[in-house]
């Protein structure tokens, strides 16, 4: 008979590096939580520890990320100690094409497996995180009753519009109507019909061909900077928007980012950005509940809590909510002769 006790206790060789994760979803999109296994990271900034991994530890990154460990589509947070006196952990995002400075869906993830496991402690009831992120300082909150987490709300970093109806000429499509805002990371966005596609899991290929050809497009019509951090001033991607499939949402979208990687909840940072041009357009006022759905159907909450400005540009401070699940813990293992060990991409 086979023996599972035995093959489930089995230890590999000394040389295999060895990396430790808890993997969970939010509205559908993968959030791998890496733990242990990770170097020691230095720097007294999370920007600085972000440009130490991209710069020295890649291999890794991209070991959790792709294949045969990941996907194209795989996204993760390394937790690190936090940057700031009270802070209650760091976090540094990794995708299939580097490290992003802000992730919506992934502080909810985090903040469900943060309690959920007692990576973070706290009593049950109303509890509250301090996350410090490459964009800078998050606040989460979440209903903690029975050992889980309920609905996450997180106060997102100041977002703000950079431009709206700007006549891009995108490939293949001619002159598109697109707005470019700011919620933790840089999106153009535009309606998913003036590409010609519908926002649908089966149209996933070209959604993902679309939100490129207007993120390539943008990025030489309009060069971003964020008045406050360089490390800020890239267009991330490309949100493209449409009609809801269901009642009880203002518009369903998809975010096109990385590598053609598609998000599958409604973009956490994405809902911030959004949020922060209808309200410049006058559609959301303060205050008002502003829900997304995403490419499968699951939702985001979004609302203004107040207004600030960064640097130039009139800011609102959003808060987006949702909901994820735990869905695994991983050990990992990177034997040292492995001709994949760095992992591989298949897009």
């Amino acid at each position: 008979m086979p023996d599972a006790d035995r093959a489930l206790g089995f230890e590999p060789p000394p040389g295999f590096a060895r990396v430790e994760t808890i993997d969970a979803h939010a509205a559908g999109e993968p959030f791998r939580v890496i733990l242990r296994g990770f170097p020691e990271i230095p720097g007294s900034t999370i920007l600085e520890r972000r440009r130490f991994v991209a710069e020295r530890l890649d291999g890794l990154r991209r070991a959790l990320m792709w294949e045969p460990r990941g996907h194209a589509d795989m996204y993760g947070g390394i937790v690190t100690p936090p940057a700031t006196p009270d802070g209650d952990l760091g976090v540094l995002f990794v995708h299939n094409a580097g490290l992003s400075t802000m992730c919506g869906h992934g502080v909810i993830a985090l903040t469900t497996v943060a309690l959920e496991t007692g990576l973070v402690r706290r009593d049950e009831g109303r509890a509250e995180l301090k996350i410090d992120a490459p964009a800078g300082r998050v606040i989460a909150r979440a209903d903690f009753r029975g050992g889980r987490a309920g609905e996450v709300a997180f106060e997102n970093v100041p977002s703000f519009v950079v431009a709206m109806d700007l006549p891009v000429a995108v490939e293949g499509a001619g002159a598109v109507r697109v707005d470019v805002a700011y919620g933790g990371a840089f999106y153009a966005v535009c309606r998913a019909a003036d590409l010609g596609v519908e926002i649908r899991p089966d149209r996933a290929a070209a959604l993902a061909d679309a939100g490129a050809r207007v993120t390539r497009a943008v990025e030489r019509f309009l060069p971003v900077r964020h008045p406050e951090a360089a490390d800020l001033s890239f267009l991330y991607g490309t949100i493209l928007t449409g009609e809801p499939a269901a009642p009880g949402a203002h518009s369903r979208n998809v975010c096109v980012f990385a590598a053609g990687e598609i998000d599958r909840s409604p973009t956490g940072t994405g809902v911030s950005a959004r949020l922060a041009i209808e309200r410049a357009r006058g559609a959301v006022k303060d205050g008002e509940p502003f829900v997304v759905e995403s490419l499968v159907g699951t939702r985001f909450g979004g609302r203004t809590l107040r207004t600030t400005r960064v640097g130039p540009h009139d800011a609102i401070v959003p808060e987006v909510s949702g909901r994820a699940w735990l869905t695994g813990r991983h050990t990992f293992w990177l034997a040292p002769d492995d001709p994949l060990r760095d992992g591989f991409f298949v897009r």
